[in-house]
């Protein structure tokens, strides 16, 4: 005969039952089997842990390595720049100890520079110390820096500009003003340079007319630094212009 039981019985929602005269423990049973499980699943994730790892782990090895041998490299480059820098300035400033303006001008021609920018300045520098004595000379070699093409835009348009306002530079009104339209085209302070010169090359050609036009374009162009818009104010009245106003940029 079974017996049964309400909730008035001393094992009711006790986790044991009652099974032909005996008592059996359900919550014990259960908690050993979910515990067994879990480890059976975390074995299985270690494994195939384990298994991705020997997959794929040499690429995060891979990845470390070029991150560390990067950083080191650039790091090197870094004080490879520096060192090459020092040595150029070394250089230059040796050179321009020297007593007389040729002895400089053939110390910096014997500088060796590391790349094209560092070979612009030098230039410039040579150039600078041979225009007194032998401007046309000073104007080959700026208008070889000019025609360039390894060199920054920059030192080319300085290069142009400071052989052609050479005045005995040995070249003619007919190539400067070549020379001086294609920089006219450039923007900023570059462009309103060259069209003051070529302003001063159509008053050198009796072209009055249109040189006063140029100059007062350039006195009014916003972008022109308050330098340029005086000697473009002073160049018109010369001409016989009325002078602009000027305003004083803040």
């Amino acid at each position: 005969m079974r017996q049964s039981c309400n909730t008035g019985c001393p094992w009711h929602g006790s986790g044991f039952a009652v099974r032909g005269g005996g008592f059996t423990d359900r919550g014990q049973g259960v908690s050993d089997r979910d515990s067994f499980i879990d480890e059976v699943t975390e074995e299985v994730r270690r494994d195939r842990l384990f298994a991705l790892m020997r997959r794929y782990g040499w690429i995060a090895i891979l990845a470390v390595l070029l991150l560390v041998g990067g950083a080191a490299w650039n790091e090197w480059r870094k004080a490879q720049d520096r060192a090459e820098a020092q040595a150029l300035g070394d250089s230059i400033l040796a050179a321009l100890e020297a007593d007389s303006r040729t002895a400089r001008a053939e110390a910096l021609a014997a500088v060796e520079a590391p790349n094209p920018g560092a070979g612009a300045v030098v230039d410039l520098l040579a150039a600078a110390e041979r225009q007194a004595e032998d401007p046309a000379a000073a104007a080959q070699r700026l208008l070889a820096l000019a025609d360039n093409n390894a060199v920054e835009p920059v030192y080319r348009q300085v290069a142009t500009l400071k052989a052609l306002a050479l005045p005995e530079s040995g070249l003619t009104d007919q190539e400067r003003r070549s020379r001086l339209d294609g920089l006219a085209l450039a923007d900023g302070i570059v462009g309103l340079l060259a069209e003051e010169r070529i302003a001063l090359l159509q008053a050198q050609a009796g072209e009055t007319g249109a040189a006063l036009e140029r100059l007062r374009q350039v006195a009014a162009d916003a972008g022109a630094s308050t330098g340029l818009r005086r000697r473009a104010a002073q160049a018109i009245v010369a001409l016989g212009g009325e002078p602009p106003k000027i305003a004083e940029r803040q």
